[in-house]
């Protein structure tokens, strides 16, 4: 692979989910990011931020990618077997998003537990603001995490979204 070639990232949509159009980017090493709607002009923006290289519309990339949240979409995948890119996330993501990945379908945590997990129960508002930044929903399963309360709080693709994901893994019901 050329130099060239390994400072790219492919970037496509997929229009049509369940939950809106989602954005979707990938580089040689992996999924860099997924995010709900938006255009491609800020999403090319934010890919560039996350990674400092160029993104690069190609939606003949990002296939393997969109097909396994296809296969998810239609509950024939319960977990996806893609390289992810953690080196572009903060110090603090790259601790708390891998215990999020590794929350099982189906299942849910709190913020609290996720605190708890890093050894630190007053961390728990932190561990909510990573949720909220989170570059790989779905995939980093950030809906999965609820509020002590037991309820859903927050969500950057929407609460009727994070309500539809958890009901799909029938781990939570309205």
């Amino acid at each position: 692979m050329s130099d060239l070639a390994k400072n790219v990232v492919w970037f496509g949509e997929m229009p049509h989910t369940p939950v809106g159009l989602l954005w979707v980017a990938h580089s040689p090493t992996g999924v860099v990011a997924i995010r709900f709607g938006g255009d491609a002009g800020s999403f090319a923006a934010e890919i560039e931020g996350l990674t400092g290289h160029t993104a690069v519309y190609a939606p003949d990339q990002i296939t393997a990618v969109c097909d396994q949240l296809q296969a998810y979409f239609n509950g024939q995948r319960t977990t996806f077997d893609l390289p992810l890119r953690w080196d572009v996330m903060t110090p603090f993501q790259q601790k708390v998003l891998p215990l999020v990945h590794a929350i099982p379908y189906g299942r849910t945590r709190t913020y609290g537990d996720l605190a708890v997990e890093l050894g630190d129960v007053g961390k728990s508002r932190a561990v909510g603001r990573v949720n909220a930044t989170n570059p790989l929903p779905i995939i980093v399963p950030c809906h999965r995490v609820l509020g002590r309360d037991g309820k859903l709080h927050g969500y950057g693709g929407g609460l009727e979204n994070k309500a539809w994901l958890l009901r799909l893994e029938g781990s939570w019901l309205l």
